[in-house]
């Protein structure tokens, strides 16, 4: 059984916030405000969503459950174009449709094939494994984004004489999309090449603390990370090969006005 954390426990929790605070003060960054802001947002969000998911597993109703993981998928989406600097008008049902088919299906995989709960539909393991999958997922889909339109735009010389030598699209953006999944994955790689010795991952402490024996979490942790990088790899290439047709002209030149 996991330590109920009281509230003043939780007071002691926020004391420690007064830490980097006082970092960002001395140094002057200009983010104290951000930073308050996004804590006291992040302590609404989640009790909102406890509350919620609470009714959530108690229901265990299918159709339920799937609006929980179709609100995800939007507002992750949305986060995605914000964060890469792309404007929801042009992009939003392209991107929507890479991120919510690579994490689905790696969602549904491990799910359907790998656990198999008792029912299928169980909301205690699909909400929380679509929300793993998709958070990480977010965060590659911003880096290879950004990445890949910065690199275009920094490198436009470069990458109209790939297109004046006879390159097509696809292969003048190659460069640039490699570099994009790169960027993208590197930092999963690391993760997974240290997971275990230089930290304990999330999941497996989250079921350890919670009474599960450590050889159980530790085939759950191997199969979600697994799910996550897939997904993340998926869906960081999809949604560039996606974005082309809307982000270049009929003469493959990139559109200035794609960007907010």
């Amino acid at each position: 059984m996991t330590v109920d954390l009281s509230i003043a426990s939780l007071l002691w929790m926020y004391a420690l916030i007064l830490v980097p605070v006082a970092i960002f003060f001395y140094l002057q960054l200009g983010i104290i405000r951000d930073t308050l802001f996004a804590l006291i947002r992040m302590t609404a969000q989640l009790f909102l969503v406890g509350f919620y998911l609470k009714y959530v597993f108690q229901l265990n109703n299918p159709l339920v459950s799937l609006l929980w993981v179709a609100l995800m998928l939007v507002v992750a989406n949305l986060s995605i174009l914000n964060k890469a600097g792309l404007k929801r008008s042009v992009f939003f049902w392209r991107l929507l449709a890479g991120v919510a088919g690579s994490t689905l299906l790696a969602g549904g995989w491990f799910i359907l094939v790998v656990i198999r709960p008792e029912p299928i539909y169980d909301a205690r393991y699909m909400v929380p494994i679509i929300g793993m999958i998709l958070g990480n997922c977010l965060r590659s889909n911003v880096l290879s984004l950004e990445r890949f339109y910065s690199g275009i735009r920094k490198n436009e010389n470069e990458f109209t004489t790939y297109l004046m030598l006879g390159a097509n699209l696809h292969e003048a953006v190659r460069p640039y999309l490699r570099d994009a999944i790169k960027a993208a994955v590197n930092p999963s790689v690391a993760t997974m090449a240290t997971m275990g010795i230089v930290s304990l991952p999330g999941m497996m402490t989250g079921q350890i603390l919670g009474g599960a024996m450590p050889m159980e979490a530790i085939k759950y942790q191997i199969g979600i990370m697994i799910c996550i990088f897939t997904a993340m790899v998926v869906a960081a290439l999809v949604n560039i090969q996606l974005s082309l047709s809307v982000a270049f002209d009929d003469h493959q030149r990139l559109q200035q006005d794609i960007f907010q």
